[in-house]
């Protein structure tokens, strides 16, 4: 665990910026002690790092968190994307300053702006913000959980972990068994109920999530054991068949 401090040094982000991340639900704390002291883990400076990619990508941050907490979000697709747009705007940045080496060179301005056009990735990133935070189920999300407190999201929260827990409970079993089947049944209403229409599609794409790493993978594995993650999703890889 680190401190907000340490965090802010290793980083480079300050506390005020690490504050304010907390606040609008940008990137809260793994734990807060009685004393107040923020605390992130490894799953938290990974967000992070996704934050700041972003960030370096000139979204702003409610584009960010509107992505980062999209129901169908893929840090690895989302990652191969970063990437994309990085390598768009290093030719971009190369482009203006072979531009401007020639017009020292010949000592004058010509009339040629199409160094200056954006637009490839201006349209590549609205695509990255359609894909992964202007979906029917995240607008769906977003008027579920509008006047929830944050004593319900921690409930709400507590009670997906809790499906986990009975996922571990059945690890021992076949996925395809009846009684762990029911089980995602049980997930998939449960998202529905409190969250979003919780199609076979988008649960399918949960489950490869769940097991994908990062900060999921390991809440799951700490509710219900390790390796809990990995069985959800193929448990939910064979419901949703």
């Amino acid at each position: 665990m680190m401190t907000v401090k340490e965090v802010s040094k290793l980083t480079g982000v300050s506390v005020r910026t690490l504050h304010y991340y907390d606040e609008i639900g940008l990137l809260t704390p793994a734990v807060t002690t009685e004393a107040g002291y923020r605390l992130y883990d490894d799953t938290k400076l990974e967000r992070l790092q996704q934050i700041l990619l972003f960030k370096e990508l000139e979204f702003s941050l409610k584009d960010i968190k509107k992505m980062i907490d999209s129901p169908g979000f893929d840090r690895r697709k989302a990652l191969s994307e970063q990437i994309e747009l990085l390598t768009l705007k290093k030719e971009h940045f190369e482009n203006l300053i072979s531009h401007a080496q020639q017009i020292r060179s010949k000592g004058e301005y010509g009339m040629d702006f199409k160094v200056f056009d954006k637009v490839k990735i201006e349209t590549y990133k609205a695509e990255a913000k359609r894909r992964w935070g202007d979906t029917e189920a995240y607008r769906e999300y977003e008027t579920k959980s509008a006047d929830y407190s944050e004593e319900k999201q921690q409930v709400l929260a507590r009670g997906m972990m809790d499906i986990f827990v009975e996922f571990g409970q059945k690890a021992e079993k076949s996925p395809a068994d009846p009684e762990v089947q029911k089980i995602v049944k049980k997930l998939q209403d449960f998202i529905t109920a409190n969250y979003y229409t919780c199609t076979k599609q988008i649960l399918s794409g949960l489950g490869q999530m769940y097991a994908a790493g990062g900060e999921m993978t390991d809440n799951i594995d700490t509710a219900g054991g390790k390796g809990t993650a990995e069985f959800a999703a193929r448990a939910i890889a064979e419901y949703c068949k």
